[in-house]
């Protein structure tokens, strides 16, 4: 396998009518053409693409405002289940009982749209001299009952004398948060005494200022001038894989993800265009620029 490369995805009535206002044409006084705007909240991982998009879909429709937030992918699908926002994005599925609610509040059938991919890398300080590490040891380290708190338990030892991890995570209405405790985890609980950031950046951030440190965030984060990020191995007998674009669409990275669109039924009108273009060659680039993998034309 070839190297990655270093650069690198009633009540039912009311909710419908909020979810209307938000990706309503408002009419101009002027006469000047009417604006739109699409509320957009959901997943830390895609915060920075979804600007992106935003911005660079305004300078070709200004017309259409795109309003994004974050806060985890789980406060932007409870919004769409409220109905008050029209995309929620997100770094995990919905859950089934996600869709049940939103059906019921809403009327309508929450549609996926996959519009990238994502390697959740696992990331320590640029200075720690560790270099890969199996899903086994990072479940002895982040679940309840786990039995590694020490560098020197992995053989490591570190150039500042630290030896306690420090273990950097994420609060639990992330789907990053979910992504790991399903995969790595294997739905079992994290170990208590985790220092839990609110974005994916601040993940990044504080393992790069923290030489004991080590967090996972999505691999469109790296920053080499502070952190690096591990080769992952799932078995003794099987190599480590890096997290990167090449190794992310040949399935082989062992911890990549799908990065999601959901919004209440189809989309229509000028949600729909937007979609469209975030699909298009033009918003592609854009995940490719933000350092996620996308999605390949075939799809």
């Amino acid at each position: 396998m070839s190297p990655c490369p270093l650069r690198l995805l009633g009540l039912a009535t009311l909710a419908a009518a909020a979810l209307t206002l938000g990706c309503k044409p408002k009419d101009a006084a002027d006469g000047t053409p009417a604006s739109t705007t699409i509320q957009n909240k959901g997943s830390d991982t895609m915060v920075n693409v979804a600007q992106v998009w935003a911005e660079e879909y305004k300078k070709a429709h200004p017309t259409v405002d795109v309003e994004v937030s974050g806060g985890g992918t789980g406060v932007g699908i409870a919004a769409l289940i409220r109905g008050t926002i029209d995309i929620a994005t997100a770094s995990r599925n919905m859950k089934a009982e996600e869709i049940a609610q939103a059906v019921k509040n809403t009327g309508k059938n929450p549609k996926e749209i996959i519009v990238g991919y994502d390697a959740l890398a696992v990331y320590v300080h640029k200075d720690n001299p560790l270099e890969e590490i199996s899903t086994e040891q990072l479940s002895a380290i982040y679940e309840e009952g786990g039995t590694v708190s020490k560098w020197s338990e992995l053989g490591i030892t570190l150039p500042s004398g630290q030896d306690e991890i420090v273990r950097v995570s994420r609060q639990s209405s992330s789907g990053t948060y979910e992504f790991f405790r399903e995969h790595v985890l294997h739905k079992r609980d994290f170990k208590l005494g985790s220092r839990d950031m609110n974005g994916s950046k601040e993940v990044v951030e504080l393992v790069g200022t923290t030489v004991s440190a080590i967090g996972y965030s999505g691999m469109g984060y790296h920053d080499p001038r502070h952190v690096k990020m591990l080769k992952v191995r799932t078995h003794p007998d099987r190599p480590a894989i890096a997290p990167c674009v090449a190794t992310t669409i040949a399935h082989e990275y062992p911890i990549a993800r799908s990065l999601l669109l959901y919004t209440l039924g189809e989309p229509q009108g000028e949600l729909k265009a937007y979609i469209e273009w975030i699909l298009s060659p033009a918003g592609q680039h854009i995940v490719e620029q933000s350092g996620y993998v996308p999605v390949p034309p075939a799809k």
